[in-house]
């Protein structure tokens, strides 16, 4: 004898395969059920992968807090230095000269490229490993930025055709505006630019980073800018960059009202605020999937309680109470339920796992690029698995399997046995 209810071994039997439409109909939900677990799963997890990627690259390179000094440079920034450093939140700091160039290559052979308004990072060597990963992804070259030293991301290298041991001219906004204020003048002359060499590629791994930024050292950048000893700002790196509001109040009390301070969260929060609505979004307009199976179920249900209407009327004369009727279809129910939600899960998970030798493989065969790294920032498809998430969709998706019989499983209950057998 078996030891389960006679609810559930009933429903188990009536699920067995059988050439009917019922039978059809169970089998498409669920596989709509899989469907839809496995895409939300898919779905929901590249999207947080994106999220939680780009937090990593955004905070490898850049400050979690920047500060400056209102309307112009930061002087005597050792002083802001060493204050903002005595903070116990505060891991690193850095000074830095940050703004925009014209950037000329300097080929041994053919025509040479001009690139407009990359932007050029000055940075202090010693510090910089503080407050950046940039020292420890350089790809080719080293972090040399001694003398005329220059290091340029990879995307940048390659759209100019450079490599380790090129040269380039740099104009910096003060050469341009000399530029044009000598242009057509008698006495004009010619506004030579700094010649710089490339010692390093990097790659940070976000394609924005890779192909926008040139970085050299403190000392030239100040001199592009004609800042003498002074900054542009500091950058500051937090023990947690989730704290940087805390940090930002605390350092406003110390350093007073003539600075100001940006956090990463603010200088991000577009795309970042973006990312989390698409996601949002994304989950409702997906979860429709499992609706339309759970519709399904429905529909088999209210069609399997028609067919089985003789069978009900017997149980019920031999003693069935309402509730184990009902019970033998929300069995069927939350069956088909488990096996929806167990098949997605697993048909998800083997999505995720081997999503980048898909995209490989789909490049291939289609001949172009699916996950252009210029749109989206990334090389390879993220993804992260969290299982809140995970938990949320297979929970919700066996749930409304379940609702998707309690009006068909209510109906049988209420049967009466002399209706059910009338016309038998």
């Amino acid at each position: 004898m078996s030891k389960l209810p006679f609810e559930l071994l009933l429903a188990l039997r009536y699920l067995r395969p059988k050439r009917t439409f019922v039978s059809i109909i169970t089998l498409i939900s669920i596989v709509g059920v899989a469907l839809g677990v496995a895409v939300l799963m898919i779905v929901i997890s590249v999207m947080s992968g994106f999220d939680h990627d780009l937090r990593e690259k955004i905070l490898g390179f850049n400050a979690h807090l920047k500060i400056f000094a209102q309307g112009k440079p930061l002087e005597n920034y050792s002083s802001v230095l060493n204050l903002v450093a005595s903070n116990k939140n505060v891991r690193g700091i850095a000074p830095f000269v940050l703004g925009q160039v014209l950037v000329v290559t300097q080929p041994a052979e053919g025509q040479p490229k001009l690139t407009g308004a990359p932007w050029v990072r000055g940075v202090d060597v010693d510090r910089e490993s503080f407050v950046s990963v940039l020292p420890q992804s350089l790809i080719a070259g080293k972090f040399d930025l001694s003398g005329r030293g220059i290091v340029i991301g990879s995307q940048f290298a390659g759209n100019l055709n450079l490599s380790v041991g090129d040269r380039i001219s740099v104009y910096s906004p003060a050469d341009l505006a000399k530029m044009e204020k000598r242009q057509g003048k008698a006495d004009a002359e010619a506004v030579l630019p700094d010649d710089y060499e490339v010692r390093g590629i990097f790659d940070v791994g976000y394609f924005e980073y890779n192909a926008n930024i040139v970085v050299t050292s403190l000392e030239n950048a100040q001199e592009l800018y004609n800042l003498d000893d002074n900054v542009h700002g500091l950058m500051v790196m937090l023990r947690d960059p989730y704290q940087a509001p805390q940090v930002r109040r605390e350092l406003a009390v110390a350093l007073g009202s003539n600075y100001t301070m940006s956090i990463w969260t603010e200088e991000n929060s577009g795309i970042l605020n973006a990312l989390l609505v698409e996601k949002n979004v994304m989950f409702y307009l997906l979860f429709f999937i499992v609706l339309v199976a759970a519709l399904c179920i429905l529909s088999a249900q209210i069609t399997f309680v028609v067919q089985k209407t003789r069978e009900i009327g017997m149980l019920k004369a031999l003693g069935a109470t309402n509730l184990q009727i009902s019970g033998v279809f929300l069995g069927q129910s939350a069956i088909i339920g488990v096996l929806g939600v167990i098949s997605g899960y697993g048909i998800g998970m083997l999505a995720i796992t081997y999503r980048n030798e898909f995209l490989h493989f789909m490049n291939r065969m289609t001949g172009f690029e699916l996950f252009p790294a210029s749109i989206y920032g990334f090389g390879d498809l993220p993804a992260l698995i969290d299982p809140r998430d995970i938990a949320i969709i297979c929970g919700l998706s066996f749930v409304i399997c379940i609702f998707g019989g309690v009006l068909p499983a209510i109906r049988a209950g209420r049967l009466k046995p002399v209706e059910a057998l009338r016309y038998e």
